[in-house]
């Protein structure tokens, strides 16, 4: 991707300028499964500057929407927006379409990787961990919190400490440590009003509203947050090739085939084709954890 003028998105700047990039990526069309495949296959074989434009642009809203996700730790949205584009970029450059996965499930790994990688950067102003269990906890403090309804602004009730602690393989003094380092950062919320003279006005969360699923759904609440780069395409190397193409035919397609259809592909049974996608897939997540664990000691 060389061509920097075929990949030029909207702007980004201040707190208006986000209100009509929010608007603006809304034009842009999600592509179809087959027109993104042809559009993948254009880019690998040719290098096409405005295959990969049309990649990229498709995308723009999988990042603002992940770009939300992280809205609690005090970063402008815009920045967060900005490195999340950074990575859908970088997705789109390795993504590798007869892989059978599609763009935005592949692209996620890369753009949370951006994201989270600019917030350890921002955050190390105030000495946050480094190990893998202080980054763990410091990507998944506040979903526990939520979960364990845990919403007061001062220092957690000593149970939710444990759990907290126990769930996440950290010592409690870490936790409580954390969480007060956290509660110096600011919050955001999908409910701050924004207005668009066109438009209209509205909420946040009206702008990143789509109809359409996206594909991201089957790995939005993975939480290996501290993900990097090719993780998920190296876990399925680990994988042998009757087992990558089950796990990808009953797993990964829009359009999934049947055990049946599978059993008459490899003459064997139904019961066969499932004991194979089970393994395939339980082999798959260790592969994945491992892989996560090994980058994590790295970073």
């Amino acid at each position: 991707m060389s061509n920097n003028k075929a990949l030029t998105v909207p702007a980004l700047g201040g707190e208006q300028s986000l209100n009509r990039y929010m608007s603006e990526i809304k034009k842009f069309p999600v592509l179809t499964a087959e027109q993104e495949y042809m559009l993948a296959k254009r880019y690998q074989e040719h290098e096409d500057p405005e295959a990969a434009a049309q990649l990229v642009t498709s995308h723009l809203r999988l990042v603002a929407k992940i770009a939300m996700g992280y809205r609690g730790y005090g970063l402008p949205v815009s920045d967060l927006i900005s490195e999340g584009n950074v990575g859908l970029m970088q997705g789109v450059k390795k993504f590798e379409p007869d892989r059978g996965f599609r763009l935005a499930t592949y692209a996620m790994w890369w753009i949370k990787a951006s994201m989270q990688e600019f917030i350890l950067r921002s955050w190390s102003l105030v000495k946050m961990g480094t190990t893998a269990a202080q980054k763990k906890l410091f990507f998944n403090l506040r979903r526990m919190k939520k979960q364990l309804e845990a919403y007061e602004d001062g220092d957690l009730h000593p149970d939710d400490v444990k759990k907290i602690a126990t769930d996440l393989g950290v010592s409690e003094e870490e936790v409580v440590n954390m969480n007060r380092r956290m509660m110096m950062g600011g919050d955001g919320s999908l409910n701050t009003p924004m207005r668009n003279g066109e438009e209209g006005s509205g909420e946040w969360q009206d702008w990143l509203t789509d109809d359409r699923p996206l594909q991201d759904s089957v790995v939005e609440d993975a939480e290996e947050a501290e993900v990097r780069h090719e993780m998920l395409a190296e876990a399925m190397d680990s994988l042998n090739e009757r087992e990558q193409h089950i796990l990808t035919e009953r797993r990964l397609k829009d359009d999934p085939q049947t055990l049946e259809e599978l059993s008459q592909v490899y003459n064997v049974s139904r019961e066969r084709i499932r004991q194979i996608e089970v393994r395939a897939f339980e082999k798959l997540q260790k592969a994945m954890l491992r892989i996560a664990g090994e980058r994590f000691v790295t970073a």
